[in-house]
Parts: structure tokens; sequence; C-alpha cells
């Protein structure tokens, strides 16, 4: 080897030093604009008192009374808050990024329907779409015979599925891009490092807070389909989603039945002998006996079909469990509210879904 290759060997190996030594500071400075924004959760209260590392987010999968994680519900019943109307007409810059095109000249509702019907999901993530009518309202409702002059696409930056990847923030956005060129009209958006940026930030976030406790109900063998269901809908249960939920007074989902593996009980006539109850914290209304009433309403319709009501790893219930557990879902909520999630809101089911 001569001289000089050795040379250029030696530079070579300086300048890979730098560059990795400029993007571990960079790395460092982004982590304290985060921590600065972001409010810091320690560790999930469904945990062990002793648990010193971090939340990480668990992958769906039933869980256990106790602490359970489970798989998401599909909440389709449209629940009442607060500021349910408000969120609806407007993005909303903790949980979403918007890309802005703003046209030449008024557009119909009819053809624009037709134009972002395409730009409704970036991969696994939710797009909202608002577009702004000749008289300046923003609304997520595009009406056929309306006028518009430009639409807002608010991606959402995290939800069970992780954050935001630099995939799926390039697909909405070139396809936004295109609608662009083809409409010969201007568009705005944030760079996809911001992005990609604050997607992990909220994911990180919604990692330590995002908790789904479950029972198992154990049949002694299998039975039909449409016995097991038109029990609990005699209970009071409704069908959502090939699954069956559980009301509270304010008409909001509390907690939700399903078949064990996974199939929706509108899916064939085969015979179920094992269900699952579950509560989804973030996506379910705050109440002081969340736990213990799906624990009654368990119960109930354990004798109604025969069942024995047990945790997912096929025990029997302690006594005082749901009185342990509730005390510490009442931390959890506590916790949703301080990082801006409160449960049940808009905001919480978009992120938790």
């Amino acid at each position: 080897m001569s001289e000089l290759q050795t040379y250029l060997i030696i530079v070579g190996l300086v300048v890979i030093l730098l560059v990795l030594g400029f993007n571990w500071w960079q790395d460092r400075r982004v982590r304290r604009r985060m921590q600065v924004h972001m409010p810091v959760i320690d560790q999930d209260p469904l945990l062990n008192d002793s648990a010193t590392s971090s939340a990480l987010r668990v992958e769906p999968g039933l869980g256990g009374a106790s602490a359970g994680f489970a798989g998401t519900v599909n909440q389709s019943v449209e629940q009442a808050h607060p500021d349910a109307a408000a969120d609806q007409e407007e993005s909303d810059p903790t949980s979403e990024v918007v890309i802005e095109i703003t046209f030449q000249g008024p557009m119909t509702g009819e053809d624009l329907l037709q134009l972002v019907h395409p730009l409704r999901s970036a991969g696994r993530k939710a797009v909202r779409i608002f577009a702004q009518d000749t008289e300046g309202h923003l609304s997520s409702r595009i009406l056929p015979d309306a006028s518009y002059l430009s639409v807002q696409l608010a991606v959402l930056l995290a939800n069970r599925s992780g954050a935001l990847s630099a995939i799926e923030w390039s697909q909405i956005w070139n396809r936004a891009h295109s609608l662009a060129d083809q409409l010969e009209c201007t568009i705005e958006g944030p760079d996809q490092q911001t992005v990609l940026e604050q997607a992990s930030r909220l994911d990180d976030l919604c990692a330590g807070l995002d908790t789904q406790v479950g029972l198992t109900l154990l049949l002694p063998n299998t039975r039909p389909v449409h016995d097991v269901t038109a029990a609990a809908r005699n209970m009071g249960f409704v069908p959502i989603d090939g699954r069956l939920a559980w009301l509270g007074d304010h008409g909001m989902v509390c907690f939700s039945l399903a078949r064990a593996d996974a199939e929706s009980f509108d899916a064939g006539m085969a015979g179920v002998d094992r269900l699952s109850l579950l509560l989804d914290v973030p996506c379910s209304p705050p109440e002081a006996r969340a736990f213990g009433r799906m624990i009654e309403v368990g119960f109930e319709l354990a004798q109604r079909i025969g069942a024995e009501l047990v945790d997912d790893q096929g025990h029997p219930l302690q006594t005082g469990a749901d009185a342990a557990i509730d005390e510490r879902l009442q931390i959890l909520y506590v916790q949703l509210e301080a990082a801006g999630l409160s449960a049940a809101s808009p905001r919480a089911r978009r992120v938790f879904a």
C-alpha cells in the first residue's frame, strides 16, 4: 500500500468520525427540544411499581385483568365529547401536520370530492380533509354545490401502528404534489425531517400511556355464535364492526366484547368457546369504576351463557382486583389529561386507533 493510499484512508476515517459526531450532537439537540415540548411519562401506571425502564409500545394482543395490553378496538360509534364540534372543523397541530393546496380559482365541491378521494390515507395513517370555501369558512364537509379556494390535508402523526414513517409521509406528499401540478396551483407543507421528529415525539408519548385491560370468558364447550350474541344483546350490548359494545348512559363505548380468535361475530356460522372483554382505556370515557363495571357485566354474561370469567392466563379473578386496578386507572386518566390526550377525546381516539 502506497503512502498516498494510507493518507487517504486516514482522511476518510477522520471525515466519518466528524460526520458521526455531528449527527450525535444534532440528535442530542433534537431530544432536548422534544423534552421541552412534551411532558415526560415515567412509566405506565398499570405496570409494577418497581419497574424502572420507560414503557415500550406493545403490539396488539389480548391482555389480562391486571395489566393487559390488547388488540385495537375499531370504534365506529360517534362518541360525544365537549371539544368534538370544534375538533371536526380544524386540524389538530398536536396530532396532525398539514399540507395546504391553494387553487388558482374557485373549484366546485363536486370536482374537489373526486380529486381528494385518493388523499384520505397515508399508509396506515388517516388523513382528514378540510376545504375552505369562497367565504373563508373551513369545513371537513365538502358540499357538491359549493365553491372552494383551497384544501388542507391533516396527516395523522402517530397511531397504534407507530409513528408516521418517511415512506408514509412521502406517499401523501407525492400524491398532494401531483394534484397541485395537475391543477397548476400552489402547495405548502413542512419539511420531512420536522414531520418525522414530531411524529416520533408523539409516538413516544403515546407508548407510555397506551393501556388496554382485558378479561376472558371460557365456555365449557363450543356454542353457536348466535346463542352468545343473542345473550349479550339481550343484556344491552350493541353491534359495532363485528364486535359488541357496551355503552354507558352518555352513549359512549365503555368496553367491548369480541371473539378470542379475532374473527368477526358476523363471519360465518362457526361456534365459539372463548370470548374477550376489552377496556380500551385511552378511547373510553373516564369513570371511577370502569374496570369494576366491566367485571360486573362480565360475570352476568358468564352466568347467562354458562362461561367462566378469568384473566388472560386462565386464572380466576382475585378478590379486590377491580378496586386496585380502578385506582391505577385514575392515575392513568390524569396522565392522559396532562399529556393533552384526555380519555375518549377526539384526539385520543385518533392516535390510539
